[in-house]
């Protein structure tokens, strides 16, 4: 069995605009701490994240105690916002219509693309071994989704809070199991 522990990042600093860049805030980096808490006792094997430095400054210090590098794959990014991406009424659309983007932005579906191509080949890869991924929520939404389609627009505004969210999913092969929702801290969404 492979297990995954998705960790959603903490708390980013939204007054830095470049998304790629965006650093977590002192709450978030405090918040870190609990993630690498929550992950010191669950002998992981190997650390992938986003390369977006929210994602991997979330999980450094869980690696740091492991003494492992983070690996990054590109594909793990978060969703291209676009021209007025950031309201309520544009997620509840792009959850409604996969394919829809707004103008200068990434659907969800091709979000979801790119992260489920990155996860089988990261669970092929690491078949058996327990691993860390470093993801965003619309990312982890995306992979959420494509194995229970339950989870949709709804689910995803009950999460949009959690910073930081880790949730476990296990696999045999490719095969999803089942999924854990291990800790979450609620923060507000800012728009």
């Amino acid at each position: 069995m492979t297990t995954i522990y998705f960790v959603r990042h903490c708390k980013p600093d939204g007054k830095i605009q470049d998304d790629r860049n965006r650093p977590l805030t002192e709450e978030g980096l405090e918040d870190s701490n609990k993630v690498a808490e929550i992950l010191k006792d669950k002998k992981i094997d190997v650390f992938i994240s986003s390369p977006y430095k929210r994602s991997h400054d979330s999980i450094k210090k869980s690696a740091d105690s492991y003494g492992m590098a983070i690996q990054t794959d590109e594909r793990l990014r978060e969703r291209k916002a676009g021209k007025d991406s950031n309201n309520h009424e544009m997620f509840k659309k792009r959850w409604t219509d996969l394919s829809f983007a707004e103008d200068d932005g990434e659907s969800i579906g091709a979000v979801q693309k790119r992260n489920i191509e990155a996860l089988k080949e990261i669970l092929k890869k690491y078949q058996d071994k327990n691993i860390v991924i470093g993801t965003h929520g619309t990312a982890l939404s995306s992979i959420i989704n494509y194995y229970d389609k339950s989870f949709n627009g709804e689910s995803f505004m009950k999460i949009i809070d959690f910073m930081p969210w880790i949730l476990k999913m296990e696999f045999d092969g490719e095969k999803f199991l089942c999924k854990e929702d291990v800790f979450h801290i609620q923060k507000e969404y800012k728009e």
